[in-house]
């Protein structure tokens, strides 16, 4: 009897805890659902603003408060000189990270030239280029909003140089090839578009640091 009351009371117990496991699945997938349709949302704000023409409006006192460089997709897309765009996160960035802003600034001259409303033939999106489901793990809910890709890939970026001891060079690679091709190798992949892709940027961080003088 004894026994039997006790297996009824671990029924129970299971049946709570898969009733909560439900529960806590049908919520990560309705964050998920919604996470996809704001990026859906952005992108179709994001090529709508890049169609649209330039001209000089009078800014909200929102918009006035902004950091430098910020773009909202529901504004009009302007372009902003490579050397001096998005300042402010990328110094954000750079300190809540200790990061180089030179190496994130090159990042995103590699990956997107700067264009926050970038998406590859891949899915990745934004300044940082992130992919969708990268994105969500690093809590980008919004990944055309420049602030919010430079903190996520900066992010991202710190953890594959504590990854690699420091090392650029290898952190550059897994960021372009991914972690697991850079261990497999143990070192730069033999990927063309890897090799290319490290040259690339630090070329940019050097004509980075030229013109800034960071």
């Amino acid at each position: 009897m004894a026994r039997n009351h006790g297996f009824g009371l671990r029924l129970d117990e299971d049946r709570r805890h898969g009733d909560r496991r439900q529960v806590e699945r049908g919520e990560r997938d309705r964050r998920r659902s919604d996470r996809r349709r704001r990026t859906l949302r952005s992108l179709f704000f994001g090529l709508f603003a890049l169609a649209l023409p330039h001209h000089a409006g009078s800014k909200s006192a929102e918009a006035m408060n902004r950091p430098a460089g910020y773009v909202s997709v529901s504004e009009d897309y302007r372009a902003i000189p490579g050397p001096v765009a998005y300042n402010d996160a990328i110094a954000e960035a750079a300190s809540r990270y200790r990061l180089d802003p030179n190496l994130i600034r090159a990042i995103i001259h590699a990956e997107s030239a700067f264009n926050p409303f970038a998406v590859s033939s891949a899915g990745a999106l934004g300044l940082m280029q992130l992919m969708p489901e990268v994105a969500e793990e690093l809590d980008v809910l919004d990944p055309f909003d420049p602030r919010q890709n430079i903190l996520g890939g900066s992010r991202y970026l710190r953890d594959l140089l504590d990854r690699h001891h420091g090392n650029v060079d290898l952190a550059v690679a897994s960021y372009n090839a991914g972690p697991g091709a850079v261990a497999r190798y143990r070192g730069i992949p033999p990927y063309r578009e890897t090799r290319n892709y490290v040259r690339t940027v630090n070329s940019f961080i050097k004509q980075s640091r030229s013109t800034l003088g960071d």
